[in-house]
């Protein structure tokens, strides 16, 4: 477990109210993978008693927010980290609890080099959204930027 879980989960949770209105779990956080958990809660389900897309793009979104903090946190005063856009692809029928697992897809010292020269860089977060019974139920790709400040 990292050291900065609790203070990336709890930032998280104080932060985006919808990280506690869907009770996630930050199970893990580093600089390169963030492990988030949607326990299985009947007032998120869909139609077929699995959870919501909306809950699971939340999810994973939240994860890739969990790395990009574990990643980018010292930037915070100089640069606001803002998703760009995003993909996500629901591959199985999702049922019980799910866990998404973020990875930063590109060099966290590569992205801050080109907010060093005055760039707005752009960068890849992967996730991947898991039953506990270790099945991929759906793939994420969020393109994130560091904008800088003033």
């Amino acid at each position: 477990m990292s050291e900065t879980l609790p203070s990336i989960g709890d930032m998280l949770a104080a932060t985006v109210p919808m990280v506690r209105t869907l009770n996630l779990e930050f199970v893990e956080a580093s600089p390169e993978r963030a492990v988030v958990r949607l326990p299985d809660q009947p007032d998120f389900h869909n139609h077929v008693g699995g959870p919501h897309a909306g809950a699971m793009f939340t999810l994973a979104e939240s994860a890739s927010g969990a790395v990009v903090l574990a990643a980018f946190g010292d930037q915070l005063q100089r640069a606001v980290p803002l998703a760009v856009r995003a993909e996500i692809d629901y591959k199985k029928l999702a049922k019980g609890p799910v866990t998404a697992t973020a990875r930063l897809g590109r060099p966290a010292a590569e992205v801050v080099a080109g907010l060093d020269a005055g760039e707005r860089p752009e960068f890849p977060v992967r996730i991947e959204i898991t039953r506990e019974d270790g099945a991929v139920t759906g793939e994420m790709s969020i393109t994130w930027t560091l904008r800088p400040q003033g």
